[in-house]
């Protein structure tokens, strides 16, 4: 039996064993997955958008900028993004790069317009002027001629004045609120913005006060009626802006398996739309696109530097295939095995009171900033979420810290399983001396994975308490040597299977890591995660470009 030992960083020991019918990142003929935007735009079809923040991009200085995440986002079936604006003076620059590069790599865009911004009650002309202003253009997404634009909020926004100064026709499906707009006659459809269990006040459920996604789902069509609904999806929520900035914030939504279930929710729901929250938000933590997708940084990288979320666009692609085909399952859509698996950096119970950064008095004129402990972390579980991708069945072992093995079966299919989080010995805990509640997403078999540049990590140590940390990556996102065992033709014959591991430092100049502050006992988030694939055919071969390298932080 070939046995192989995949590392990968962050927080815990944590082990996967997967014994299967054949190996782990054997390539099968792909499903193919329909360009949608090449044969459709009817008022009947199908779409998938990812809302895209432009706010956080004015340093992009030309329109190949976009490409990379154009590229990313269409392989994976996602036919439009939403590109929410502002007022900043860059708008139009970005918008142009922004539709230019989506023409050039058959994507679609539109506009969604943020009227945290904008002022509804005063704009509905200039909102019309911006439509119009790119209505025209290749790029531009279309349903049946007219032209598709979207919001985030923006209830008394006057529609009539907005088409009368747009002078084409629009397709409008603003995030509208059923109780703040009764009557949607003025609404070609609408988009849900609350992807996330929440308390009906845009805060974690509480006892009492608890409703799920579907809640909302229903609230929207039933206010919509024959109209198409946008529905949600997010894969996480969490924001941790201290007094260090004007719009401090600090809260969560409980993520956990959320991703997953979703995109099961949003199979058996079948809406028009869909639109993943989001591609590139880093502030919330609910981002699938890369880290390197170019962008400055407002204070996000304290809990996103080397926390990578591109595995939850992998998890993503067979169910965006199964949604548009109509299918129940996204079975028949996975083209490769996988393992995807995501968890945060602490427990919940860990106390960084001593050094986090927002025991300070803030701006909360929001009504969105807590003190210490994102307000409803007690919402999120102390786990690792693992889900498997695979073509046949198999079973998968999977360690966390000092716990004990978890073994269970896996069907072929997608499969989802929560295993208690363990810790390790490290004493210095907080990452960054912060409550970070942002998650880790590892792939199995491994997949590179981008990290942020300077520009994004411009504001790591401001208003930090603990000095210990260095606006550098220190993860290596790329793949091992190929200096690991290679799997023989004869397996065992004992029931015991022998296990090598691969641990390989990284290279002298990766910085110190980004602890600090005060230490929890048994607590330990920033040990390296050890991920081992086992499989039963002894003919089979792993690539040893596919093999996780261990990746860990100096002095762990």
């Amino acid at each position: 039996m070939a046995v192989k030992t995949f590392s990968s960083f962050l927080f815990g020991i944590f082990a996967i064993c997967l014994w299967a019918g054949h190996m782990l990142g054997a390539q099968a003929a792909p499903a193919p997955i329909t360009d949608s935007l090449n044969r459709r735009q009817s008022a009947t079809d199908k779409l998938v958008f990812a809302h895209f923040m432009i706010g956080i991009v004015g340093n992009r200085g030309s329109s190949a900028d976009f490409d990379y995440d154009m590229q990313k986002a269409k392989a994976i079936g996602i036919d439009a993004f939403a590109l929410n604006i502002g007022v900043d003076d860059y708008i139009d620059t970005q918008l142009g790069f922004a539709y230019e590069s989506a023409a050039r790599n058959g994507m679609k865009v539109f506009i969604s317009f943020d009227f945290n911004w904008w002022h509804p009650s005063t704009q509905a002309a200039d909102v019309g002027h911006k439509i119009t202003q790119y209505a025209s253009l290749p790029a531009q997404l279309k349903i049946n001629g007219r032209v598709f634009a979207s919001s985030f909020i923006g209830d008394g926004l006057d529609v009539a004045q907005m088409r009368a100064a747009a002078g084409v026709d629009v397709f409008w499906a603003p995030n509208f609120n059923p109780s703040q707009t009764p009557n949607n006659g003025a609404l070609d459809s609408a988009f849900n913005w609350m992807a996330w269990p929440n308390n009906g006040a845009n805060k974690a459920p509480q006892p009492g006060q608890s409703f799920s996604v579907a809640d909302g789902d229903n609230a929207y069509k039933a206010w919509l009626g024959s109209k198409p609904y946008m529905a949600p999806i997010s894969p996480w929520f969490s924001t941790h802006f201290g007094p260090e900035v004007s719009y401090s914030k600090n809260w969560v939504f409980p993520g956990d398996l959320l991703w997953y279930n979703r995109w099961n929710e949003i199979l058996t729901l079948a809406p028009r739309y869909v639109e993943i929250i989001t591609w590139n938000d880093y502030g919330e933590s609910h981002y699938i696109g890369p880290l390197d997708s170019k962008h400055t940084d407002d204070g996000n990288s304290k809990w996103v530097n080397d926390m990578p979320h591109e595995g939850w666009m992998d998890l993503a692609k067979p169910f965006i295939a199964a949604y548009k085909a109509g299918a129940s399952k996204p079975d028949a859509y996975i083209s490769e095995d996988q393992i995807i698996y995501w968890y945060r950096p602490t427990l919940k119970s860990l106390n960084c009171d001593a050094t986090d950064t927002t025991l300070q008095d803030a701006n909360n004129s929001s009504g969105n900033y807590f003190k210490g402990r994102p307000n409803g972390y007690e919402t999120m579980e102390d786990a690792v979420f693992v889900v498997s991708l695979l073509k046949t069945a198999g079973q998968i072992k999977v360690t966390s810290g000092g716990n004990s093995a978890v073994t269970y079966q896996v069907p072929a299919g997608a499969f989802a399983q929560k295993i208690p989080m363990g810790v390790g010995k490290q004493s210095n805990t907080c990452p960054c001396g912060i409550y970070n509640f942002n998650a880790f997403v590892g792939q199995l078999p491994f997949k590179t994975f981008g990290s942020l540049d300077s520009q994004g990590l411009t504001s790591l140590t401001v208003g930090l308490h603990v000095s210990t940390c260095q606006p550098t990556p220190t993860l290596i996102g790329t793949a091992p040597p190929s200096n690991d065992p290679q799997p023989t033709n004869n397996p065992p014959t004992s029931s015991t299977i022998p296990t090598q591991t691969v641990t390989t430092a990284p290279p002298a100049s990766t910085p110190t890591n980004c602890n600090g502050g005060t230490v929890a006992d048994g607590e330990s988030p920033n040990l390296p995660v050890f991920a081992t694939f086992r499989a039963l055919r002894a003919t089979a071969h792993l690539d040893p470009a596919s093999v996780l390298r261990s990746v860990r932080r100096d002095g762990v």
